[in-house]
């Protein structure tokens, strides 16, 4: 069996982040495709799972417990379970950013 979710173009007072979660399609993991503007990023958070992100283009300033780092297009960043973290956009341009939760269903807490 296989899905296909379409892109759908969003409407200009929408975020342009896309929400996946695997649940609703019998997956195993969920995701985020981000598409922020500089300046514009989540809180810190954790999650009681492990998440990947693939920067696609831009500049991100991630903080992923007591260290802060940038990743670039092509960059791969990993965060285990329960590990406080956040990004930034800090380039010029947009951040096109693909964030992997290990979790059929997205579990968020904002610290």
């Amino acid at each position: 069996m296989f899905r296909i979710v379409r892109h759908q173009e969003p409407q200009p007072d929408q975020s342009r982040t896309v929400c996946f979660e695997g649940r609703d399609y019998g997956g195993e993991i969920s995701l985020f495709i981000v598409d922020n503007e500089p300046g514009q990023g989540p809180g810190l958070h954790v999650h009681p799972y492990s998440e990947t992100w693939a920067v696609r283009k831009g500049e991100a300033e991630f903080t992923v417990g007591e260290t802060t780092t940038r990743a670039f297009p092509g960059d791969i960043v990993f965060v285990a379970a329960n590990v406080p973290h956040r990004f930034e956009n800090v380039g010029m341009g947009r951040l096109e950013i693909v964030c992997i939760h290990a979790s059929d269903t997205i579990v968020q807490e904002f610290l």
